[in-house]
């Protein structure tokens, strides 16, 4: 039996990987974050709980574990990017240097560094392949620099050092686990900044932008199911693969399914757009080839499932009323 650190476990993303590696007998599963860890994964996992910054606590946490995912690190939606640009590459370079360098003292076996597609930023191809990464400009935002540092980092501990690694880069990812803010629309993911408004009554159905921007929406579950699979398969070797689904819808395509998830009647819809920021990705789209032909995965939840098991998830935390007494 191996045993695998999950660093920011108590995360969205975090939390559906550890779900997924509960499954799997043949991992013992170690979860380190800042982050109280919930009842079931205190029941299923040994936790320890500390800043990943400090070299001594990364170094701790990594000690008799032959397997590493990194998710530790500062994420959010749009206007998380623009709000806190110098803490997100402060936090997140900080976390992966001190991670990454545990992991070469530890000598793990496989280090699995969860990077984001925000490092295609300023993709040119569509879809987007892994290889397009050589030519694609490097981000503007801070977050999708800090994503790309990140891989920069692992890359170079391999080249240096050895260390074995894959890196996934998840796709708008969706699914229960994050709540809104919705007195600051954009600081979370666009899935639950919406629900939330439908749920909450707001109308008309406020939208970023023009509506045509594209996003690939994954779900929670599948990019869990991804990382792992490629953490286990010795051909994921340092390798990088994007874990995705393969749709690409607009983001007013979007506002509708979700409309409808929540129990809304499509012809009363409407939709309102405002102003988006700096940097808002127009175009998103990445191929899902070498994961399929390599890892023998894609993407199964069907999106109107997601969204509606989403919008279900979101109600049972009491959102709506809360979301009512923030008001508009």
């Amino acid at each position: 039996m191996s045993r695998v650190l999950v660093t920011g476990g108590a995360g969205m993303i975090g939390s559906a990987v550890v779900r997924r590696l509960l499954r799997d007998p043949e991992w013992e599963i170690r979860v380190a974050d800042h982050r109280v860890a919930p009842a079931w994964m205190r029941e299923g996992c040994e936790i320890r709980t500390g800043d990943l910054r400090d070299p001594e606590v990364a170094l701790a946490a990594t000690i008799g574990c032959s397997h590493v995912i990194h998710l530790a690190a500062i994420v959010g939606g749009i206007a998380n990017f623009h709000k806190l640009p110098f803490t997100l590459t402060e936090v997140n370079n900080a976390l992966t240097g001190a991670v990454v360098r545990a992991s070469i003292e530890r000598r793990v076996e496989r280090l699995v560094y969860v990077s984001s597609s925000m490092v295609f930023e300023n993709a040119r191809e569509f879809p987007t392949t892994e290889r397009h990464l050589r030519e694609c400009p490097a981000p503007r935002s801070a977050y999708g620099f800090s994503k790309l540092a990140g891989e920069v980092y692992t890359r170079a501990a391999h080249d240096e050092h050895g260390l074995r690694y894959t890196i996934c880069r998840p796709f708008n990812a969706y699914g229960p686990g994050e709540l809104p803010e919705m007195d600051e629309p954009g600081i979370a993911h666009a899935v639950p900044d919406l629900i939330a408004k439908v749920i909450s009554g707001r109308r008309p159905l406020e939208i970023f932008g023009s509506g045509h921007q594209t996003r690939t929406l994954t779900h929670v579950d599948d990019i869990a199911d991804g990382i792992v699979t490629a953490m286990a398969l010795p051909r994921a070797e340092n390798e990088d693969f994007n874990i995705s689904a393969s749709k690409e819808l607009t983001v007013a395509e979007i506002a509708a399914l979700i409309w409808e998830a929540c129990g809304e009647d499509p012809a009363a819809l409407e939709l309102r757009s405002v102003e988006s920021f700096e940097v808002d990705v127009q175009r998103r789209w990445p191929s899902v080839e070498k994961a399929r032909e390599m890892l023998g995965w894609e993407a199964k939840v069907a999106l109107r499932e997601g969204l509606e098991q989403t919008a279900a998830w979101l109600r049972e935390q009491k959102f709506e009323g809360v979301s009512q007494e923030l008001g508009t």
